[in-house]
Formats: C-alpha cells, structure tokens, sequence
C-alpha cells in the first residue's frame, strides 16, 4: 500500500482530481511495470489479447491508443461519449482515455432495456458511442445520430495525441455521466466533476487507512460511478485492484476464491445472493472488510457475511490482533451524491441494526425533512435530505427533474427515514414503495428487514402493495392498498401452505408492533424482477403481481 510520503504527495498535489489520476501518478514517479490492475477477461485490447492484469505503464498504453483513436474521430473536451457494454474493464479503459481528452464517457448499464438504453443515449447528445457486439446492435437499431459506433476490435493507434495531451481539467469540468438504477421508468444522467467523484478520497486519505484496503475486488457495476471511484482509490492506495463485470453472488465468491481480496465491494443485491450460498464451504480467510453502497443492507445478510474472514483490532495492551469474522460497512449512498453519506460499521458481536445507516460522514449533513422543508425532531417519519460537496450538480440536460428534487436547502434521496436522539439515523423505505393500508402504514423494506431477521427459513423476501385501479397509496397517496410479502423460502424449507406462512408472517409482525400484511405467498428467486443495478424493482414487482391477481393466479 502507499507510504507516508507517498500519500503527502497525492495529498498535496492541487491539480489531482478524478479525471487525471493514473497521469498525476505517473508524474509521480509511481512505477510503471508495476501491477494495478486485474480483469476477468472481458475486455480485448488493442493487440487484439484478453489481458488477465494489467501494469501501470500497459494500461497507460492502452489508454493512449484509445486517446488518440477517439481524438482522430474529432472527439473534443467536453463532448459526451456513450459507452454500452457488459464488461468492466472496457467502461474503465474507456472513462481513462475519454477523460484524457478532457470528454465526457457516458455510461449506459448493459441491462437496459434496448429501447430505454437508444432513448437514454439519444438524451444525452452523445457525439459516438463505443460498445460490445451485443449493445452495439441495439444502438445501431435506431435513429441514433451517432459520429461513430464502433467495438474494441475497431479501435486502434490512429495518429498523434492532441497538444497538451492530457487535458487540464478544472474542478467543475463534468467527467463522467452514469446513471440511476431506473427504478421508476427512465434513469436519470447523473454527471459527476472532476472534484465531486474524488473528493470523499481524498478525505478518506488524510485520515487512516487500514490494512484492509490493501486488496479490493470491486463487484459493483462498471457502468456505475462508484466503481469507477473505488478503482482510483485504489491506484492511490497502490492496492490491487480487481474489475468482475458480474454482480451475481457466486460469481463474486468465485472471483474472490481466485483474488483473495481483502475488501470486497458491491450492491446489497449481491451481498444477499453471497449470504444465500453455502459459506462453510468457500474460501474467504482473505477477506477482512465487505463494503456496501446503495440501499442499506438486511441485518440477516450482514450476520451472514461477518462470520467469515478475520480482521484487525487494538487490544487492551494497544497491540494489533487478529480476530476472527469480518467488518461490513454499510453505506446508503446513490449515484447522485457520487459517495456514501452514511456509513454504520458491523462486526461480530455488533447490534446497530434495524435499519440504522448511522450517522453522516464528516463533510456532509443529512436532516429528516417535512413536506415543507423543515427539518423534523428525533422519532418523527420524514424525507431524508443531504448536502455535500459530493453531490453531482445536476441531471444531463434535465434541470427541471434536479431542482424538483430539492428541498429547504437539501437534496432529497429519495428515503424516508427517522432519527434518534443520538443522532442516528434509520432507513425506512423508498417513498414510492411505502404502502398505506387498512391497518397503518407499511413500509416495505423495514418489514422485509425484520422478517428476514426473525424467521430463519426464508432466504429474502419483498413486499409490495396493490391498490384499486386509480388509487394511489404511497406515501404520497391518500388511497389504501393490500400489502403482500412474497417469501423466497431456503433450499429445505417448503412445508407450510400459503396460509401457515401467512399465520407465521404476521405474528412476527404483531409481536414487533408492525402493522400486518394481507397475505403471504411463496415464491421463487428466478421471479423477482431486478433492474440494470441489480435492485429490485418493485413497481414492475406491483404491477406483475397485480396482473396474476386480476387473472386469478395469485
């Protein structure tokens, strides 16, 4: 990992921001036959191989190759690129070389749906786009005005850099464009600044860094801000860093089975796909720390996760000591605020659950907010609100749906939350998807937590609600729904009928003072429906359930 005078180094450095990492270190004299990069294959190089790694001066090489082909095509600063593809690596080799060049990579996730992903792109005033064989024929299939479309098979050294190669940016210079997870229909463009994406690291580099970062495997995905954030982390860090274009959990447990991290970092989808496999029989005695950015993570998937690995403590002499299990730090954050402005640390033994994020990261504030924007006391439900100087400054050419979005002076997540009077704070639910009932408002994924947490015999669970047609019944509804949980149960559970596990759901609910559901039904993993970042959408979850309830088949 760095050293001390290297980290003064980075840390004193004015010009350094996320657009020009890997070019301020090689000014540093960072070494170049060095390796910091390792990749699952997925991405062909201009040589036409599949690099497993990659040094520091091999993927500068290829960065520049990439450079000075977009930079033929009459790509300038500040033209937006569009880049559609499944594997990470390729998004990241991308964003170096754009960025270089003072443009701007856009990113488009690989599951979109292939007419939200043209539309997407076609928003953004993309000049070209790059893409794998799959998605640069669903680009192609349109009225896309595109400069150029083209596969990494195309790409290749084509004439010199531009003078003055690499660009200079400045603070505000935007960087990069990826986008929300979609949940509500079309996702929104979230830029991201030179100084925004990097910020929280190098606020996280003038404090302490553990040893737990000396080797990360990033399983979040390459098209999302966040991974291309923890990768810079780690070229600063001098730590490995490892690039899995999947996010599904035994694709993760494979990965780090052959890395050996000692970090991993992904969504909570896909920490709740690792805490449903057979851990006993998997190797993680690398792993010291898991990182989760996004929604919140289920307490039952973090217990899970914990149990493995070791990691380092102070003991009472105020020597380091090994012990065993693992540290998950669970952090709400989105693409919007570029970094997770919550943190609440578990390790084995720790009791911060029930939906706790915790309390805000240093530099930036957080209030539970009333419909008119004033912050609420401890224990009331309100909007989350946060400020930082992590937050992107607005949606890609859509000013008007940013500016909807704020609030007596704060950005709204999206979240409803509650406080403590220590000044925690507690994650509710989304507001599209609380659920006003009969019986008191449901907010569907604190009971998932606490289902989960209560009832051993289910691997996840989702709840949702189906109101009349017409009515709306979220928080921002007046009408009334019917909640409904839909059980995934674990491989050798199964007995009970519908109506046993309906008895059992709301006697766990009762006896925690939450409002019953209607009914539970059992159901199976392959029918979740889980959007381009793995989240799990539930309004198409509501309206595909509502549909096999209105054809009897519920």
């Amino acid at each position: 990992m760095i050293s001390k005078a290297e980290r003064a180094q980075v840390l004193s450095d004015a010009t350094l921001g996320a657009g020009n990492v890997i070019h301020r270190l090689k000014a540093h004299g960072r070494p170049l036959d060095e390796p910091v990069l390792w990749t699952d294959g997925t991405w062909r190089a201009p040589d036409g191989s599949h690099p497993s790694v990659l040094t520091l001066g091999e993927l500068h090489a290829a960065v520049e190759v990439y450079a000075s082909w977009f930079h033929a095509q009459g790509v300038k600063p500040r033209d937006p690129v569009a880049v559609q593809t499944r594997s990470s690596t390729e998004f990241a080799v991308n964003y170096l070389a754009l960025t270089s060049l003072g443009a701007i990579p856009s990113f488009v996730n690989g599951n979109l749906r292939p007419e939200i992903a043209r539309e997407y792109v076609r928003r953004q005033g993309a000049v070209g786009a790059v893409a794998d064989d799959e998605h640069r024929a669903t680009l192609a299939d349109g009225d896309l005005e595109l400069g150029f479309l083209v596969t990494a098979a195309d790409i290749s050294a084509t004439g010199p850099l531009p003078e003055g190669y690499p660009y200079r940016h400045h603070p505000t210079d935007p960087i990069i464009i990826s986008h929300s997870s979609g949940t509500t229909g079309m996702p929104k463009a979230v830029p991201h600044t030179h100084e925004t994406l990097l910020y929280a690291q190098l606020h996280r580099l003038r404090l302490s860094v553990g040893g737990a970062m000396g080797r990360l495997l990033v399983a979040l995905p390459g098209s999302h801000n966040a991974a291309v954030s923890v990768m810079m982390f780690g070229f600063l860090l001098r730590s490995p860093v490892m690039l899995l274009s999947s996010q599904r959990g035994v694709d993760v447990l494979d990965a780090a089975e052959e890395f050996h991290p000692t970090t991993i970092f992904a969504f909570a989808g896909t920490y709740g796909e690792i805490a449903a496999e057979d851990l006993a029989a998997r190797d993680l005695e690398s792993v010291e720390a898991w990182y989760n950015t996004g929604d919140a993570a289920h307490e039952a998937h973090v217990r899970a996760l914990i149990a493995q690995g070791s990691h380092l403590e102070v003991g009472a002499d105020f020597q380091r000591i090994r012990v065993p299990g693992s540290v998950f730090t669970d952090g709400l954050g989105s693409s919007e605020t570029g970094y997770s402005i919550f943190h609440n640390g578990h390790k084995p033994g720790s009791s911060a659950y029930g939906r706790c994020i915790g309390k805000p990261i240093s530099f930036a504030e957080a209030a539970v907010l009333s419909e008119d924007g004033q912050p609420l006391p401890p224990g009331e439900v309100g909007r989350l609100g946060v400020r930082s100087p992590t937050l992107t400054p607005g949606y890609w050419n859509d000013s008007l749906t940013f500016h909807r979005l704020r609030l007596g002076g704060y950005w709204l997540t999206g979240d409803l939350s509650t406080q403590d009077e220590e000044g925690n704070f507690y994650h509710l639910d989304r507001a599209p998807d609380a659920i006003r009932t009969a019986e008191g408002i449901v907010f569907s994924t604190r009971t998932e937590e606490l289902l989960l947490a209560e009832i051993p015999a289910l691997a996840d669970c989702t709840v949702v609600g189906v109101a009349p047609e017409g009515v709306r019944a979220d928080w921002d509804g007046d009408g009334v729904a019917d909640a409904y949980v839909l059980l995934q149960l674990a491989a050798e559970e199964g007995g009970a009928d519908d109506a046993k596990w309906t008895e059992l759901v709301n006697e766990t609910l009762r006896s925690k003072g939450f409002p019953p559901l209607t009914r539970a039904l059992r159901m199976d993993a392959t029918d979740v429906i889980k959007g381009a970042t793995g989240k799990v959408l539930k309004r198409l979850m509501r309206e595909r359930f509502q549909e096999q309830l209105a054809g009897g088949r519920g």
